[in-house]
């Protein structure tokens, strides 16, 4: 394959139990625009999913109003918004059952409270980070950072959600939830990509149309 094409994600699409609901819901939560779609679609799953979606923000007071938001739209607490560490953060359940983390590095606010989201991050829970990182380099897009089989940043440049790889275990405890899960992941990444792939740990990415 040319190594020199770069990858680039252009949306991702959940699939929901009611379309009308779940854009209702996402545009009063978090205003993304098309950059998270919804489909309906029935394909069955339980328990956790296998990926996170993250708003990086640039302070604590934009990581209130988006979660504010979110649950006055109607999604449900999985970790309450508290300082850390790394900074300042919450997640949530969204009621089609996606998780969102939103956070900043920043502990106090620099200036006045805004929404704007600097970047949305597509965190997949996989089996085998080294593995996973392999053919993900195989299909265009180039390593960013790379924490040994723990965790990667796959550089998708151009692209509107980042990319990043975590074990299936460690993702599911930073989201707060029980890392067992069965049946459809229910998401589709779609991107600069020659027909259709489905990764290691079947997730599913289709070509963007043009």
């Amino acid at each position: 394959m040319d190594t020199t094409h770069r990858t680039a994600i252009d949306h991702v699409t959940l699939e929901v139990a009611d379309a009308a609901s779940a854009e209702a819901f996402y545009a009063e939560a978090f205003g993304l625009g098309d950059t998270v779609r919804v489909r309906e679609a029935d394909a069955p799953t339980s328990g956790f999913r296998g990926f996170t979606l993250s708003l990086v923000v640039a302070q604590p007071s934009t990581v209130d109003s988006l979660v504010g938001t979110a649950l006055d739209a109607g999604a449900t607490v999985l970790k309450p918004v508290a300082k850390s560490f790394w900074g300042y953060g919450g997640v949530v359940r969204a009621p089609d059952g996606a998780i969102w983390k939103v956070a900043s590095s920043a502990k106090k606010d620099s200036g006045p409270a805004t929404r704007e989201v600097d970047d949305v991050v597509l965190l997949l829970g996989v089996q085998d980070v080294r593995a996973s990182k392999q053919f993900y380099a195989d299909h265009g897009l180039a390593v960013g950072k790379s924490f040994g089989s723990r965790y990667v940043e796959l550089d998708t440049p151009g692209s509107a959600l980042r990319l990043a790889l975590y074990t299936r275990r460690a993702a599911a405890k930073d989201a707060g939830v029980d890392p067992d899960g069965s049946g459809s992941h229910r998401l589709v990444v779609h991107g600069d990509v020659v027909g259709s792939l489905v990764d290691p740990d079947g997730f599913e990415w289709r070509a963007s149309p043009r």
